[in-house]
């Protein structure tokens, strides 16, 4: 049986995910190389980013509970940890980076339906 994921809880993950899943990827890649070397694509960063990211390249159809646990999970990080309008904000980078490390940078405006972020004002 599919879990039931309401339009609002989806909506709400991609606006607070205000990352592609192609600029996550790159992100966690970029995160866990170390000077010997980088990890496979599928392996980089964490493995909450990488679901993240599996869930970002899925449609709402094809969800699992697991992925609905984390999308609340996210949703729930992302909000404890900013304002709530999520507009653009500096802070130190080790909470920067653990924000990128789950699809939010806090730097970038939210993103709008669809997925997009806001164009620079």
């Amino acid at each position: 049986m599919q879990p039931v994921i309401d339009n609002a809880l989806w909506d709400e993950f991609h606006h607070v995910v205000n990352m592609t899943s192609r600029e996550l990827s790159e992100w966690l890649r970029i995160e866990s190389a170390t000077p010997e070397g980088e990890e496979l694509p599928d392996r980089a960063g964490t493995e909450t980013g990488q679901h993240v990211l599996h869930v970002l390249r899925k449609r709402k159809a094809d969800l699992t509970a697991d992925d609905v646990e984390l999308i609340r999970y996210v949703i729930d990080q992302v909000h404890a940890q900013r304002r709530d309008d999520l507009e653009p904000v500096q802070g130190d980078s080790a909470w920067r980076h653990g924000l990128m490390d789950i699809g939010h940078d806090p730097l970038r405006a939210p993103a709008r339906p669809g997925g997009e972020t806001r164009p620079p004002e």
